[in-house]
Formats: C-alpha cells, structure tokens, sequence
C-alpha cells in the first residue's frame, strides 16, 4: 500500500492506497462533524479516481450517515422499504440479526456479483455501507467480507474483439426476477422474507441499458452487466447474449481487478455503482451478528 497524507480543516487526512487497481483507505477525519469544502473535494477527487473509499474508526448515528450521503447526491428511498429505519427512511438495514421472529434487516443482501440500483431508469451514483456490529469467529476475526471489482479495469482489459462485439449492446435489468429467485432459496431453508407486491414491481419495471457503459464523469468505459439483475443481452438470441454475459462477468471478477475488504466495526464504505461490482462473503451465522446501515446517492441514466 502507498501512503500520503494532505491537509484540511480536521488537521492531516492519511491516505493509503491499496494493492488493487481500486480502493483506498482514509484515516484521521471525523465523518459525524461538518466537513469544509476542500476536505469534501479532495474525498470526492478520490471516490471518482480510485471507486472504493474505506474510512475507520467513524461512530455515525443514522442522520450523520444520510448528511454525509447527501454530499454526494439525492439520497435514495430503497425500492423495498421494509428494511428501512422508520425514523430515517433512506437508511436501509443490512442484518441477519432476528427480534420477535423477524429479521430486523436484509439478512442475504450482495452474495452474487451485482450493481446496486443497476435495475433503475436511473441507477445509482454510489452507495455507503456504515458497520455497527461485525461477525467474528472463535479467535476474533471477522467474517463477512465483501469483494469489489473494478469495472473500467476489466473493460481496459478486455481482447478488442470482445470490446466490439459488446459495443452497442444492452442488457435487461430486473429487480422482481432476483428478489423472487432468493425469496424461493430463503423459504426452501425455513426462513421468512415478505412477498413482493404489486406496488413494489410497478415501480421497478425492466429495464435496458448498455453492457458497456461510459463513467459520467471520467468518462472511463465500464462493463454494466451482472449475474444478479441481468438476464437478456437484447440484439442477440437467448443463450448467446447469456453467454457473452456470463463471459464478461467471468472476466471482471478475476483478481486483479478486486479489491477484499475486512470489515471492522466503525467503518464507512462507500463506491462508485457505475464502475465497479461487489459480493458479499456469506461465511458466518447466528449467533454471529452482522449489523449494518447502508445509503444509496442516486446517479444518472446510463448512455452508451
């Protein structure tokens, strides 16, 4: 990792990057107090450069987090709000914890490859992912880490001729089919999770956008496929758009374009939807409690 560090209203920022070609570690900033502008553009100068950013050691309650959010963007009110925080709606709880029988959070969240928000006419800018309680096994380590891809990376290194055949294609994105695939894997284990209804599939029907997209900002291309939410590459038939689907996600995933973070309580982490992807390590269960608070900064509709 290569450290530095630069000056701001808080005193020193260190920063260390990390061994990826995405990812960086923020130390000695206090998330839960106002941030002056210079401090906030330099966060942001990196957000945009390196699409993962790890801050340690924050203590945010609920409305710190959403403020920090909003610096970002309009912060989303989650599509399926039964996991939200009844006293800060755009806070969407993460937890395999159980009260009164019931999950009091989204207890499978991430554990395929995915974008989130990809299946929205406008998908996310970025989300923030706050740890309040972090698995941990017998000796003390914590479990349930989660890996990032780097999606300009991967597309960067693409053979030419797969950048071609992908040009000018889109994918289909569609949120009832994967909440009803992992309803199905939660009720066949014994668990619980409510129906989707109606009203919840009206607001997110399918959608289309390109399997290679430009960042809007860098401009950087991205691969914007994933093996959760995308099931048809339109233009081309059935098993050959799955395909090309399957190869482009077999590719973006490889190693040298991830990132492993190793949660620990206190950290805030935040990327970039429109260049990256992330998988969530299921390796842990109760008693072991996981316990997290996440928002979500609304983006802009994809162009090809």
């Amino acid at each position: 990792m290569l450290d530095q560090t630069s000056s701001g209203a808080q005193g020193r920022l260190q920063v260390r990057f990390m061994d990826a070609p995405l990812g960086v570690e923020i130390s000695g900033i206090d998330l839960g107090q106002p941030l002056d502008d210079a401090t906030f553009a330099e966060i942001e100068s990196l957000y945009i450069e390196r699409e993962v950013l790890v801050f340690r050691n924050q203590k945010l309650t609920p409305d710190a987090h959403a403020r920090f959010s909003q610096r970002f963007g309009e912060v989303e009110i989650p599509t399926n709000r039964q996991y939200s925080l009844a006293s800060q709606p755009e806070v969407y709880v993460v937890s395999n914890i159980v009260e009164n029988g019931r999950n009091i959070g989204n207890a499978d969240a991430g554990r395929v490859w995915h974008t989130d928000s990809c299946y929205m006419q406008v998908p996310s800018r970025g989300s923030l992912l706050y740890a309040i309680e972090v698995p941990r096994d017998d000796s003390g380590q914590p479990l349930g880490d989660t890996l990032f891809a780097s999606m300009s990376a991967a597309y960067d290194a693409l053979p030419e001729a797969t950048q071609r055949r992908g040009e000018g294609l889109q994918g289909v994105h569609n949120y009832s089919i994967q909440y009803e695939r992992r309803l199905a894997k939660i009720k066949a284990a014994g668990g619980q999770r409510a129906e989707l209804d109606d009203t919840t599939k009206a607001k997110v029907p399918e959608v289309a956008h390109p399997v290679f997209r430009p960042h809007p900002i860098t401009g950087k291309r991205c691969i914007f496929v994933n093996i959760a939410f995308v099931h048809q590459i339109i233009g081309l038939p059935e098993a050959d758009g799955l395909a090309l689907r399957d190869e482009l996600i077999a590719h973006c995933t490889q190693p040298q374009f991830v990132y492993r973070h190793r949660w620990q309580e206190g950290d805030l982490v935040m990327w970039d939807n429109a260049s990256t992807q992330h998988l969530a390590i299921a390796d842990y269960a109760l008693p072991q409690r996981r316990l997290m608070y996440r928002t979500t900064v609304k983006g802009v509709a994809p162009r090809a």
